[in-house]
């Protein structure tokens, strides 16, 4: 298994608590392959699928294993990996909303996990050629200020993970989304965890009817979830990255609001530049919203954050510190998931992501170019979606299409016939200049050319203003610059067309 296609070790993705939970899952396919290397290399050491599997069936061979498994390990694994019942819909009986609040809220009874084969036999892989759609729903709860819900979900991601084309689709959902919510009427998207879980929402409450509100709104079909809190996220890091992350800060943040874990705010400043950040300061920069962008650059900073975790985990000592901390791992997080995933089904999902390329995962954001700030009728602040927008998005970050070669990416940008600038973000002078003339030698016209707001830009990225994705790809793709570095904007730097920020990176760029 190549190291490009171990995303599986942070496929938690999105709200960043609970793609780095999913990481944990997943993760065991990288660790297992490193087993196998070490062993062929003349070193024993236990397979933690093997060892999982095991300690579930208590029967392990040798005597550390066989500990193991009569210990707390198995009681950690039933909690995680319990699915939650899925009920026939029945008329409700009226109950008192405080009593169903609490009912709903209350943790599920656990039934222990059986393991469905001997340790010795195959580990299930996924059969089933057909896509399977995940929604990740994460929560604003901490442990440590005691709260019992219901909630609101801070974050939704849609996962789409085709098995038979090795392709998975990553879509984030503003909390502000204006949609219909069945049985309910209209209201924030953010909202269908809360009513499911209230009113103890038939066939699995708040996750049930927010699958049902994607369903009913984008025509997708969703049968599984995973719902976590903000606890995932500094556990799954202090424990398989305990030094730290190093993260590469695009700009300058300061937010005075940020809200602590008992309902108060901290002030939290983040200075450009690569710098290595603990679990909790690495939450920071992924939740705050102190940015022009708001919800849109949280999301997408939260892409960034899991990739930088993934390099982390993905090292010589974020593979030990995984092998040696799974069980700890397990028992620290088995009271901040809810799933309706059964334990093969993750980790059949985990042998999969292991052979899934990190350019074959297409990540996306619904922004502000696919819905639009409003008010409802009651004065609420809400962004309206734009449906026949949203679909053609789904269909491009879902079933994406064959890649392009440059030429056809060119064709395509020549019809867009978008107005191109360029910003220098960087003290170099003349540097806006010289990238016009290199843009020009390579066959791309420049309107204009100014300084950015920020003189201290790290990396280069390309800013679209209005619908131009072929002409921001192919300026892209001339300048090596990956997908992520192409961001929406609305911030009236420019009426319409394509801007090119200039970063740090730039005159390594136009001189190679």
């Amino acid at each position: 298994m190549s190291k490009s296609g171990c995303l599986a070790l942070i496929f938690g993705l999105g709200a960043l608590a609970m793609l780095t939970g999913l990481c944990s899952f997943t993760s065991f396919s990288l660790s297992q392959q490193t087993v196998i290397e070490m062993n062929a290399s003349g070193f024993r050491v236990d397979d933690p699928l093997i060892t999982l599997r095991c300690a579930i069936a208590g029967k392990c061979e040798d005597e550390t294993l066989v500990d193991a498994a009569r210990s707390a390990p198995l009681l950690v694994l039933t909690s995680l990996f319990t699915a939650v019942p899925t009920a026939t819909p029945v008329p409700a009986t009226p109950v008192p909303r405080a009593e169903v609040a609490a009912e709903a809220t209350a943790q599920p009874t656990q039934v222990p996990a059986t393991a469905t084969a001997p340790p010795t036999q195959e580990l299930p892989r996924i059969t089933d050629p057909r896509a399977m759609n995940i929604l990740l729903l994460g929560i604003d709860q901490r442990s440590a200020a005691d709260e019992q819900g219901p909630f609101r979900t801070d974050t939704m991601i849609l996962l789409n993970i085709n098995p038979a084309r090795k392709t998975v689709g990553v879509l984030s959902f503003p909390r502000d989304l204006w949609v219909e919510i069945p049985s309910y009427g209209p209201g924030r998207i953010n909202t269908a965890n809360f009513l499911g879980d209230s009113d103890a929402y038939p066939g699995g409450g708040g996750p049930a009817l927010a699958m049902e509100t994607i369903a009913e709104n984008f025509g997708i079909r969703v049968e599984k979830y995973l719902l976590v809190n903000l606890d995932v996220f500094t556990t799954v890091v202090d424990m398989l990255a305990p030094a730290g992350v190093l993260v590469n800060v695009t700009e300058f943040i300061d937010d005075p609001t940020y809200p602590d874990d008992f309902y108060g705010t901290i002030h939290v400043t983040f200075e450009p530049g690569e710098q290595r950040m603990d679990a909790e300061t690495l939450l920071q920069y992924a939740r705050t919203r102190r940015t022009q962008g708001g919800d849109f650059d949280r999301a997408r900073r939260q892409q960034q954050v899991l990739d930088a975790v993934r390099a982390e985990v993905l090292s010589a000592g974020g593979i030990v510190n995984f092998i040696t901390q799974a069980f700890p791992l397990w028992q620290e997080l088995q009271d901040n998931y809810r799933s309706n995933l059964e334990l093969n089904e993750i980790i059949a999902l985990g042998r999969l992501m292991g052979n899934i390329k990190r350019e074959d995962i297409r990540y996306s954001v619904i922004d502000n170019f696919y819905a639009s700030l409003g008010k409802t009728a009651t004065g609420e602040d809400v962004l309206f979606p734009d449906f026949v927008a949203i679909r053609d998005l789904i269909m491009r970050t879902f079933y994406p299409q064959t890649q392009l070669t440059l030429t056809e990416v060119r064709a395509r940008a020549e019809t867009e016939a978008a107005q191109v600038f360029v910003y220098n973000g960087t003290g170099v002078v003349g540097l806006a200049g010289d990238t016009r003339e290199w843009l020009l030698a390579q066959g791309v016209g420049v309107n204009g050319i100014n300084n950015d707001v920020t003189r201290h830009r790290q990396q280069t990225e390309i800013r679209q203003y209005g619908r131009y994705n072929w002409t921001a790809n192919y300026i892209a793709q001339l300048m090596g610059l990956p997908e992520d570095r192409i961001k929406r904007s609305a911030d009236g730097v420019i009426a319409d067309g394509v801007l090119i920020a200039l970063g740090a990176d730039a005159p390594a760029i136009i001189a190679g």
